[in-house]
């Protein structure tokens, strides 16, 4: 079942990448979607593209079939209590802030609300995200109209609740991690001799290519390494000497620290 008409509050980095994406897939016309921000700049982008726009956050959500909150964790409570009004039954609430469980957002919204919480990535705006889903007890029937809708912006996993920080740290900052190696592999690349737009564009293919390999075969990645790393190679010579510097040890000490630290314990 398709969703008809989506409200989304908040178009800042990730809510705004959700339109776009949105949009580009074209899963639904721009007419369907109405955003509500407070930065005219932002809506006057969305309203170029033919997105309703609004300041008030309510006015956005009355037509909608489907609401995406996409606001800091701070004012998550009073957007919804502006909107509290205008969630009337039938309603779907997906919420992509960090921090906030479905416990609080019922709390907020109504323990009769179809609840969703939705972790994806900024790699969503191109269609590539990868997005966690966990719902509330309520949501079994609306649970396939959530993920077909984040379907059309990459590939979706459906989650328990329990999961959602350590999604939020392997999807959403995975991004960011990701990217680090990139450019760090790019200044490899320029010390060898590449100049930067070189080094980026052969980096940047690679570690796509690698990826795909993962992805297209299930393979474990120590499985297409070792197709690779031939005996006294220049590939095992590499990877040793990362390893000695503690390259996987430093991307699993990363992770954990931002895991602690969604989790409060930092």
């Amino acid at each position: 079942m398709k969703v008809g008409k989506i409200a989304v509050l908040g178009a800042g980095n990730m809510g705004g990448s959700i339109v776009r994406g949105i949009i580009k897939s074209g899963y639904l016309d721009a007419s369907a979607i109405y955003v509500a921000d407070p930065r005219e700049k932002v809506l006057e982008e969305f309203s170029k593209r033919g997105v309703h726009t609004f300041k008030n956050n309510a006015d956005a959500v009355k037509p909608a079939d489907l609401v995406i909150f996409a606001v800091k964790p701070y004012h998550i409570e009073t957007v919804i209590s502006e909107v509290k009004p205008a969630l009337t039954s039938g309603k779907i609430l997906v919420s992509i802030v960090t921090g906030i469980n479905l416990n609080q957002l019922s709390t907020l919204a109504g323990d009769e609300m179809d609840i969703f919480r939705a972790m994806p990535n900024t790699a969503i705006a191109i269609q590539e995200s990868m997005t966690c889903i966990a719902a509330n007890g309520n949501s079994g029937k609306s649970l396939d109209i959530v993920k077909e809708l984040f379907d059309q912006l990459g590939k979706t996993v459906v989650i328990d609740e329990d999961l959602m920080a350590a999604a939020t740290v392997l999807a959403s900052c995975g991004t960011a991690f990701a990217l680090r190696y990139v450019r760090a592999a790019m200044q490899g690349g320029i010390e060898m001799g590449f100049g930067a737009e070189m080094a980026q564009f052969i980096t940047a293919q690679t570690v796509m290519g690698a990826v795909k390999l993962i992805l297209n075969t299930g393979n474990h990645p120590e499985r297409e390494i070792d197709k690779v790393t031939t005996p006294r190679g220049i590939t095992i010579t590499g990877i040793n000497e990362m390893e000695h510097q503690g390259f996987s040890s430093a991307v699993i000490q990363g992770l954990i620290a931002s895991f602690e630290k969604i989790e409060g314990k930092m």
